[in-house]
C-alpha cells in the first residue's frame, strides 16, 4: 500500500510529491525498490516527458546495481531534460558508491551510451555526460583516448578537460600533445590535468 501511493506520488503530476516520492522510494530497503522498479521502467517508455523525466530521476537514486544500466537508455531519450537527468544521475549514483565499487558497476552498454552522450547536440546534456565519465575514472579513459582522433573541436576539448579530472597517467601524451593545440581552452585543461598529476612543464623542457 505505501509503495502503491509513492508510485502514485511520482507520476501524479505535482512536483513537490514526485520529489517526496523519491526520497522515499530511495529510504526503501532494496527488495521494495525491485518491486517498484517495473513500474519505473515502463514510466521510461512513456510519451509523458515529465513521466519519463520522474522515472529517471526515481531510478538515479535507487541503491540497486541495475539502476546504472537502466540510465543508460534514458541517456538516449528524445528529450534533452531526460538525457540530461539521466547523465546527472549516474553521476550522482556513481559518487554515492564506495571506492572501487564503481568501477564493477560500469558495464558496456553504459560506458557507450555515455561516450556517445559526448556528442550530443545540447551541449549541457554533453557536459553532464562529461561529468559522469570523469566519476567512471580509469575504464573511462581507453575510449576517451580514441575519441581524441575525432574531428569535432568541442567535442575534443570536452574529451580533455575530463581526462583532466580523472587524472590518469595514460593520459599524459593526449594531454602534452593539447597543450599544442590552437585552442586556449584546450591548454587550459591540459594544463591542468598535468599539474593534477604533478607534471610541470619542467618535465618537457629539461
Amino acid at each position: 500500500m505505501v509503495l502503491r501511493a509513492i508510485l502514485n506520488d511520482l507520476t501524479g503530476g505535482d512536483d513537490a510529491l514526485a520529489e517526496a516520492a523519491v526520497q522515499s522510494l530511495a529510504r526503501l530497503p532494496e527488495r521494495d525498490q525491485l518491486a517498484a522498479s517495473p513500474q519505473l521502467q515502463q514510466q521510461l517508455a512513456s510519451p509523458d516527458v515529465d513521466r519519463r523525466w520522474w522515472a529517471t530521476r526515481a531510478i538515479a537514486e535507487l541503491s540497486l546495481p541495475q539502476a546504472l544500466d537502466w540510465l543508460a537508455g534514458s541517456l538516449a531519450d528524445s528529450d534533452p531534460s531526460v538525457r540530461q537527468c539521466a547523465a546527472l544521475g549516474v553521476r550522482t549514483h556513481l559518487l554515492r558508491l564506495p571506492p572501487g565499487d564503481s568501477h564493477a558497476s560500469i558495464s558496456e552498454p553504459l560506458l557507450d551510451a555515455l561516450l556517445h552522450g559526448l556528442k550530443d547536440p545540447d551541449p549541457l546534456t554533453a557536459r553532464l555526460v562529461a561529468h559522469a565519465l570523469a566519476a567512471i575514472g580509469a575504464p573511462a579513459v581507453p575510449p576517451l583516448l580514441e575519441l581524441l582522433d575525432e574531428p569535432d573541436h568541442m567535442l575534443r576539448l570536452l574529451v580533455v578537460r575530463t581526462l583532466a579530472e580523472i587524472a590518469d597517467p595514460r593520459a599524459i601524451p593526449a594531454l602534452v600533445a593539447a597543450l599544442d593545440a590552437d585552442s586556449l581552452m584546450m591548454e587550459y585543461w591540459a594544463t591542468e590535468g598535468l599539474e593534477k598529476m604533478g607534471v610541470g612543464m619542467a618535465y618537457f623542457f629539461p
